[in-house]
């Protein structure tokens, strides 16, 4: 499908700031001004610390601001309960073993939908096209800890997917998967986007999954905002990713060495260095 023009702001931080608690207390986010437009694919990186998962739990109302707010399609969303926020806002947990406890692929899909009162005919169609979605239709009576690491995180995106969020938040989703498996749950996160104008974030280290994925990255570092800004522009800004300890991805690297030859420096990716490359060799 084609990709759309960003819409309405769908998930905003205003004056965002967090403190946990503590003597004394510890700064986790500083004065986040930042907002995430409706059919955006957004990496957010950053070191260990920077503020990325306090952000994170914010947006989905886990944590309550110390100051500022959190804005959902333009209301604050301080007040509203957990469970209801997750009909929005749905959140893929880096380990998905935090996520699932039931005794059945179809059950922990089930469970979700029965908190929001959606039973019968319309959550076995629920169930069914989620665990389509993510490949695992012929699951439906496994037992989640049977499957592997990387179809259990698939059922947890199913699970989110099926209660229909607005936003979904894919926390590392490249974690523990092998090669072939890498980018799965990125795949699915596009396909989600592409086909029904959904909203993705993606939490990684991995450059390489930003470059391939993200249409906009946004850096952090020691709670704030340093850098927000289209992915392949954002990867040109040395100074700034190394001041994170940030990389960017080695086709970014190659290409940029290879500027003498002509080749651009906003190639971010191995498909389009190579295309390049072939295209100066005509």
């Amino acid at each position: 499908a084609a990709v759309k023009e960003p819409g309405r702001p769908i998930l905003e931080a205003v004056d965002l700031t967090y403190l946990y608690p503590g003597y004394p207390p510890v700064r986790a986010l500083e004065d986040i001004n930042l907002s995430i437009r409706a059919g955006e694919i957004v990496g957010i990186v950053g070191q260990n610390g920077a503020g990325k998962s306090t952000l994170v739990k914010s947006f989905v109302g886990l944590l309550r601001p110390t100051r500022g707010e959190v804005r959902f399609d333009g209301k604050n969303i301080r007040g509203i309960p957990v469970g209801q926020m997750a009909r929005s806002v749905g959140l893929v947990l880096q380990n998905p073993d935090y996520q699932l406890f039931t005794a059945s692929s179809k059950e922990e899909i089930l469970f979700g939908l029965k908190n929001l009162g959606i039973e019968g005919k319309q959550a076995e169609e629920r169930v069914h096209s989620a665990l389509a979605l993510v490949g695992l239709e012929n699951e439906l009576e496994t037992f989640p800890f049977r499957m592997s690491f990387g179809d259990r995180r698939k059922l947890a995106v199913a699970a989110t997917i099926a209660l229909d969020p607005q936003v979904l938040i894919l926390d590392e989703p490249t974690t523990a998967q092998d090669h072939r498996g890498r980018y799965q749950l990125a795949d699915i996160g596009r396909r989600i986007r592409d086909e029904s104008g959904r909203t993705i974030l993606m939490i990684t280290h991995d450059m390489d999954l930003i470059a391939h994925y993200a249409e906009r990255l946004i850096v952090m570092w020691n709670g704030k905002i340093i850098l927000d800004a289209p992915t392949e522009e954002a990867f040109a800004q040395d100074e700034i990713l190394a001041r994170t300890y940030l990389r960017p991805p080695a086709a970014a690297q190659v290409a940029k060495s290879l500027g003498e030859l002509g080749v651009p420096e906003n190639i971010v990716t191995p498909m389009a260095l190579f295309r390049s490359l072939r295209k100066k060799s005509e």
